[in-house]
């Protein structure tokens, strides 16, 4: 299996950038599907992003569409979520997944979770 570790959060001012990374280790995470998840305060965890495993597919919550881009590297066994133009409601806990199923966006349907990074954007 594929254990998952985030970096990059911290505190920013909005309309600043922050570059997420998900590093994978244990398996390939040329197997997998990959998303980026995040959740505030008393929220559900929400879908932000995704890239399926043969890079054919990236799909985007509406809100983060032409200001987040997830992207993959298999040769460095890593994923990253580019965010610009960052707003206070981009406030949140990060999290990356692993789906070995077929693809979707459904936070069900992944398997595997990092434990989170923090990102917090002050107006």
């Amino acid at each position: 299996q594929v254990q998952l570790v985030e970096s990059g959060g911290g505190a920013v001012q909005a309309g600043d950038s922050l570059r997420l990374s998900c590093a994978a280790s244990g398996r390939s995470i040329s197997n997998y599907n990959m998303a980026w998840f995040r959740q505030a305060p008393g929220k559900e965890r929400e879908f932000v992003a995704a890239a399926s495993r043969d890079t054919a597919i990236t799909e985007y919550t509406d809100s983060v569409k032409g200001r987040f881009t997830i992207s993959r590297d298999n040769a460095k066994n890593t994923v990253y979520l580019q965010m610009n133009s960052l707003k206070p409601e981009d406030t949140a806990v990060y999290y990356c997944a692993a789906n070995s199923l077929p693809y979707g966006i459904s936070r069900r349907t992944y398997n595997y979770w990092g434990q989170g990074t923090q990102v917090t954007v002050s107006s």
